[in-house]
């Protein structure tokens, strides 16, 4: 059964598109974490209104991933699609791979998600009344102990990093726009995602899903909503830092966080909005976060040889002239208003 999406429209208040429902497509990336999928399928299993279809992506796991799939389509009632992998292709990859069969599906709105997360009831509903409004959302998440979940950033095109917002963003609006997106619960409309393209699937894991969403910001509204939708089951060590939270990582994760810089400059300079000196320094700012990251919550320093592997890797992909952007999928038509500047670069 449908999700009861409405039609984008490019302005009205939140909640005036009820027009006819359009197909909601839930896809997911999943590699070796057979358990967490479990329990976020069983969770989609008792959502009303439920999505119309689910796109699961299997990064080639060698778990009992296949199994929890098979189970899960005997007893969901709406389709499940079991997209495996011959080889993992990493997060990016993995939604790379779930876009394009969703969108070959004939999805209107997709809703791209880890698979580490529970979805909370009523989720569906509390997503669909903005989408009469906007084509790209974020929803807002719990962490595993059920306490608010800190995601409020903005993506700096001069550092090519993004930042926190401090405070409380929805004091005065149920609204934060934002340029960023985040794969942990973005909810774009299949016609964004056509004109944007695909993830870039070159990314592996870390920076694919900020891409993304500023990617969306350079042609409409991105938006985080003042509406708890998903819970993250999976617990991570973290200390406070007053602006923000920073979690424990890993040796590869912090690889691509640098490695990926080479990615995030290419498609800066694609889009005119690179600043060498600007980058350096955000290339530095990555660096310090990530060292801090090592010392302060998992103390230990053994993984900086990762960022400097993954800084010279970036110098590499930086300095290939051949590099090019995902294409769009489909090109704007001529009676579509230009694309809007995105208010959040200058910030």
């Amino acid at each position: 059964m449908g999700g009861g999406f409405g039609t984008p429209a490019d302005s009205g208040a939140a909640g005036s598109g009820s027009a006819a429902p359009a197909a909601l497509t839930l896809v997911i990336t999943t590699f070796n974490r057979s358990g967490y999928l479990r329990g976020l399928l069983d969770s989609v299993a008792a959502l009303e209104p439920a999505p119309e279809r689910i796109v699961v992506v299997d990064n080639a796991s060698t778990d009992d991933t296949q199994d929890v799939l098979t189970a899960a389509a005997a007893r969901l009632s709406v389709p499940l699609v079991n997209l495996r992998l011959p080889v993992n292709a990493g997060g990016a990859g993995g939604f790379a791979a779930g876009v394009e069969r969703a969108l070959a599906e004939g999805a209107a709105w997709l809703w791209l998600m880890d698979d580490d997360v529970v979805v909370l009831p009523g989720a569906v509903a509390a997503l669909a009344k903005w989408t009469g409004t906007y084509q790209c959302i974020h929803g807002r998440r719990l962490d595993d102990a059920g306490r608010p979940f800190f995601w409020q950033h903005r993506f700096l095109p001069f550092l090519g990093i993004h930042v926190p917002v401090r405070g409380n963003v929805f004091q005065d609006s149920p609204v934060f726009e934002t340029n960023v997106g985040c794969f942990e619960g973005m909810l774009i409309s299949a016609d964004v995602a056509r004109r944007i393209g695909l993830p870039d699937a070159r990314f592996f894991i870390n920076g694919d899903d900020e891409m993304y969403g500023w990617l969306a910001s350079r042609i409409t509204d991105v938006v985080y909503v003042n509406d708890f939708v998903l819970q993250k089951v999976r617990p991570q060590k973290q200390i406070d830092l007053g602006i923000r939270h920073l979690n424990d990582s890993s040796d590869l994760s912090r690889f691509y966080s640098m490695r990926n810089r080479g990615y995030t400059a290419q498609y800066l300079q694609a889009h005119g909005r690179y600043h060498r000196a600007g980058f350096a320094l955000g290339t530095l700012l990555t660096a310090a976060k990530e060292m801090l990251r090592l010392l302060a919550v998992e103390h230990r320093i053994s993984g900086a040889g990762s960022l400097w592997r993954g800084w010279r890797e970036s110098r590499i992909i930086r300095r290939d002239t051949s590099w090019q952007p995902m294409p769009a999928l489909q090109a704007p038509s001529a009676a579509e208003a230009p694309s809007p500047t995105d208010r959040n670069d200058a910030v």
